[in-house]
């Protein structure tokens, strides 16, 4: 969520960022909005103060027929002030929710399309192995009894594949130890209040991503990223212990809602799979710095798997609510003789903190909203995709990527 004043102060600003991710919100309303609720806030006081000052003649001694009436009318009026108020302000509120985070000035304009590639890794292959063939042939995925039991899209991943899903869990777990980050596990399900203050706001309603606990305020969580931003949520944090940062191992649950069309096939895009996130709590003037360093472990990793990949700063229409900007990395698919996404990294500066009340106390006591930033570490299932794209081959077996090896005590599977 913005700062309602900070709108008011870079309105052309703030609604050119809004139309350029793909938001139609009338900002003027808003401000409209905000304005009348002020004026009904102060009203509202003012009556309560009048009846303050009547209690306060009431004790003691009877009170004259006219004070009591005085006092009746006003709680009348009170409660009518009070209701309009409140619906004000929930116009006001759910409105201010849905204006997303405004960009950073090198994120490129435009769609999907425009987003812009900064830099290159790796030696391309001209052919690969097809991963869905592949495992199935080898008993590794069982989409079919994945199905029987909850449905398309999920699955059991066996042998093979699931101690190589492990080892690479092993490594990232390694690889973020590395950069002293606090390994968490995290719960599964959060509430329809952190899901809001993380900013997963769908811009219409079909495109909801989450999966719903009917008759609970309970949702299951799509990455790690959920429960870790809610883990200070109403807190005060002081600046000599920033950053600071976690790495959230979780299930992750996705309905794919508006993924019609897009790369679907085997274990590329599926309801549930386990993800290894960092997230991080920082000064506001640190953000840049550390959205860097995130993005410089999650090419790590990649270079250690030896897998190439190029980077893409994301264009401003393809980014969510929350981010002011976004790092995809993209690994090169030699099956599909093209880059596709593995992982991503994003600065939310300070709109999801604001919206949980995560703040920062400075050293000469004041305080302010904080910034969150996050980014993945290892998406499994799409790892385990690149990695038998890149090290198998037809009728043999797969190679096992040498900073694995020691997880798993073999040089292939």
């Amino acid at each position: 969520m913005l700062d309602i004043n900070f709108i008011r102060d870079n309105l052309d600003l703030v609604e050119k960022s809004t139309k350029e991710k793909g938001y139609n919100i009338d900002l003027k309303k808003l401000l409209k909005l905000d304005d009348e609720r002020k004026k009904s806030l102060s009203a509202v006081e003012k009556l309560r103060a009048q009846r303050n000052e009547i209690a306060g003649k009431m004790k003691g001694g009877k009170p004259s027929p006219e004070l009591i009436e005085q006092g009746k009318a006003i709680k009348t009026e009170l409660s009518t002030l009070e209701n309009k108020l409140g619906e004000l302000s929930n116009s006001f509120y759910d409105l201010l929710r849905s204006v997303p985070n405004v960009i950073l000035e090198d994120v490129p304009l435009g769609g999907e399309e425009d987003s812009v590639e900064i830099k290159r890794w790796g030696d391309n292959k001209k052919e690969g192995v097809d991963h869905l063939d592949y495992a199935t042939e080898r008993d590794w995925v069982d989409f079919e009894r994945g199905a029987k039991v909850a449905g398309a899209k999920f699955y059991y991943l066996k042998d093979g594949l699931a101690l190589l899903e492990n080892a690479l869990i092993q490594f990232g777990i390694k690889k973020v130890l590395e950069h002293d980050f606090h390994f968490t596990t995290v719960p599964d399900l959060v509430s329809s209040k952190i899901l809001e203050g993380t900013g997963f706001n769908p811009r219409t309603s079909d495109q909801s991503d989450e999966y719903f606990v009917e008759g609970e305020d309970l949702a299951l969580i799509a990455t790690a990223e959920m429960p870790l931003t809610g883990y200070h949520m109403d807190e005060i944090i002081d600046e000599d212990k920033l950053p600071l940062l976690y790495a959230g191992l979780s299930a992750c649950f996705r309905k794919e809602a508006g993924t019609y069309g897009k790369h679907t096939r085997g274990l590329f895009r599926v309801h549930q799979f386990n993800k290894l996130e960092m997230y991080a709590f920082c000064l506001p003037e640190d953000s840049p710095k550390i959205h860097e360093k995130l993005l410089h472990i999650e090419e790590e990793i990649w270079q250690e798997l030896n897998i190439p990949y190029h980077i893409i700063n994301i264009a401003a229409g393809d980014l969510g609510a929350p981010a002011a900007k976004k790092y995809d990395i993209e690994y090169w698919s030699p099956v599909d003789q093209t880059y596709r996404e593995i992982t991503s990294c994003s600065n939310c500066t300070d709109f999801q903190a604001r919206n949980l009340n995560i703040r920062v106390r400075r050293k000469d006591g004041t305080i302010e909203v904080l910034h969150t930033l996050n980014g993945t570490a290892i998406s499994l299932a799409r790892t385990l995709v690149a990695v038998i794209e890149n090290y198998a081959t037809k009728g043999g077996k797969l190679t096992v990527p040498e900073v694995l090896k020691p997880y798993l005590g073999q040089d292939q599977l």
